[in-house]
């Protein structure tokens, strides 16, 4: 949806007049209904008439397009300013420029495409101005059919009007090299080279044409975008499909055809516990899907999956394929029925609130079921480790039936993790008092399993590990605090236990679960959920002991840096029984997820001894 549109003689009329900014705020509220902020309000005074100056230039077309907030579909991106018109060879090309009002600016090391500056009221982390106007384009090329099929030329940009460069300039440094090049900067005291760079696209106007069939493109994924997932997935290994995985994904197939034929709404749950193939199953549909032509995102709440399987996908960190990977929160304005399929994993992460702030939508589950014609839903509800988790069967159900959508339930159960030994999460469960199993030992399971005496002995073994692959990690209960301070360096050690000490996974990357030197710093289970390696070496915190014959949580011993009990102290005020039992379902099902991330081996310390006499006992 485009807010503004006009000619360039319009544009600069409006800007002339003092009127383009309440233009755009009318639509915003006829189109949207939403009031704008003042802060939003002046940005476009502001920078609008920055663009006047860029534009007032004769050999720019009367004629050429302007839009200026365009909302790409099925995302809550806007593009700021648009530019259309014909090439020297009336060939279509679009100018999409990123407007920044930033003076100052810092670079940020050892984090792909990210800068700091003033914004927001505080000094943030933010994506780089040029591979934000890159992902933008590439996101409309990789989508949008009219521009695919009228070999619309796409030429993004970025114009920060109040930055004066540096010399070197900070911006173009080499590690942002990459953007730069796609998506060229231009500063204060740039407006002639930014005109140089629209004169070279913009030959001839258009009318808006382009305009209009960008703003009306059916959304489909590109030749381009379909034929490097599908050379991505094909022959790798780690996403071949085994037995009931390949009869649960032809299922889902047959449910997205009957949904893509009918119109309407269907919503597939495929339960199964850790290691039975989930993610499997989701990568090998997003690929299916997409190849075939359908418009179709994985989406989970949790970052660290998303990000590894993209990247694993691409072999690469500049992609397009990231705009298939969509965090749970990005449906709360999605148009119903927008999307063809909507593939969910890890759903009983799933929250009510979505938002930096938890302030935005209703329900994550509702808003995922009303975006797609096919919603589908991964989920093992014994792996809710948050209070603020509220993915399970029956909340699913409850929205389909609001909503109209067919339910089909199925299940995934053969183990493909802990060596395919069902008997290892059983008896996991058990010794965990978590559910009473007949698993009452190990014998005859081929999982090497190990309780030691030190966290050292722990990181010695998962080091000797992790020679082999790099598919050996540490992972470790949220019992201390992360020390901001030295996020981005192993030698600040977070975690300390008598003379061992080591850092939680660093800051300076998401992919702690395949970066070459995580297996340096230890993951919680934010980093490693929806994971698995070939070994896990895994430290309980004094947040779960062995007292009196049985396991005591106490979450009270949780660092308090951890977010995943926010609440629980009020919850213990009004109803302390209650919160015991949501503290302790929450602190086991940790624990029970951090070792089972080990496909081959689990080495195991325990900061309480009598905890760790306990487990071994249980081994013998």
């Amino acid at each position: 949806m485009i807010v503004y549109s006009g000619l360039k003689s319009d544009f600069l009329f409006a800007v002339e007049q003092d009127s383009i900014a309440a233009q755009i705020e009318e639509t915003i509220y006829d189109k949207m209904h939403r009031h704008t902020s003042q802060n939003e309000f002046r940005s476009w005074e502001n920078s609008l008439e920055y663009m006047y100056k860029v534009l007032n230039d004769r050999a720019i077309p009367e004629n050429a397009g302007i839009a200026i907030e365009y909302n790409i579909p099925q995302t809550s991106k806007r593009v700021d300013f648009i530019i259309s018109g014909y090439g020297k060879k009336k060939d279509p090309n679009v100018v999409i420029i990123e407007l920044k009002q930033w003076d100052k600016v810092e670079t940020v090391e050892g984090q792909d495409a990210l800068v700091e500056t003033f914004t927001g009221g505080a000094v943030r982390k933010v994506v780089h101005p040029s591979y934000q106007a890159w992902s933008y384009a590439a996101m409309i090329y990789d989508y949008n059919q009219n521009v695919q099929m009228g070999n619309i030329v796409l030429h993004p940009c970025t114009y920060l009007h109040n930055y004066r460069k540096t010399n070197p300039e900070k911006l173009e440094q080499n590690q942002y090299k990459e953007y730069v090049e796609d998506a060229p900067i231009f500063g204060r005291g740039e407006v002639p080279k930014l005109r140089e760079f629209i004169k070279n696209s913009v030959k001839t106007g258009d009318d808006k044409q382009l305009l209009y069939d960008i703003d009306h493109g059916k959304i489909r994924p590109s030749k381009s975008l379909q034929d490097a997932i599908k050379s991505m997935i094909e022959g790798n290994q780690e996403f071949i499909m085994l037995d009931e995985q390949k009869v649960v994904y032809e299922e889902i197939l047959k449910n997205v055809m009957m949904c893509m034929a009918d119109q309407k709404r269907r919503t597939v749950i495929v339960k199964g516990g850790p290691g039975t193939g989930k993610t499997v199953v989701a990568v090998n549909l997003l690929a299916k899907l997409t190849n075939d032509g359908m418009f179709a995102q994985y989406t989970s709440k949790n970052s660290a999956p998303r990000n590894v399987y993209a990247k694993k996908l691409t072999g690469h960190r500049k992609s397009s394929i990231n705009n298939m990977f969509k965090g749970s929160g990005s449906y709360v304005d999605a148009e119903p029925n927008s999307i063809d399929a909507v593939i969910c994993d890890e759903a009983h992460r799933l929250n009510d609130k979505s938002g930096m702030f938890h302030n935005l939508g209703e329900n994550q589950i509702k808003e995922i079921i009303n975006a797609a014609l096919c919603s589908i839903f991964f989920i093992d509800e014994s792996q809710r480790v948050t209070l603020s988790d509220i993915g399970s069967v029956a909340e699913i159900r409850r929205w389909a039936d609001e909503l109209e959508s067919e339910v089909m339930e199925m299940e995934l159960v053969s183990q493909f993790r802990c060596n395919g030994s069902d008997g290892y999460l059983a008896w996991l469960d058990d010794v965990l008092e978590i559910r009473e199993t007949a698993n009452f030992d190990l014998k005859d399971i081929d999982y090497d399993i190990k309780i030691v005496d030190s966290p050292n002995e722990v990181r010695d073994l998962i080091i000797e590990r992790n020679r082999v692959h790099n598919r050996a990690r540490i992972l470790a209960g949220y019992c201390w605090a992360w020390i901001k301070a030295g996020q981005n360096n192993t030698d600040v050690h977070d975690i300390k236990i008598g003379d061992f000490g080591m850092s939680w996974n660093l800051g300076n990357t998401t992919t702690f679960a395949i970066d070459e030197t995580s297996v340096n710093e230890v993951g919680c289970i934010h980093t490693s959920q929806g994971l698995e390696f070939d070994y896990a070496g895994v430290i309980i915190g004094d947040d779960m002991r062995y007292q009196d014959g049985h396991i005591v949580t106490d979450f009270t011993k949780r660092a308090k840096t951890d977010q995943s009990l926010k609440g629980i102290k009020k919850l213990y005020r009004e109803n302390p029984e209650k919160a015991l039992k949501e503290a302790d379902e929450i602190i086991k099902n940790t624990y029970r997820t951090l070792m089972t991330r080990g496909m081959k081996g689990c080495y195991i310390y325990c900061t309480d001894q009598k905890l760790a006499d306990y487990l071994k006992e249980c081994l013998k």
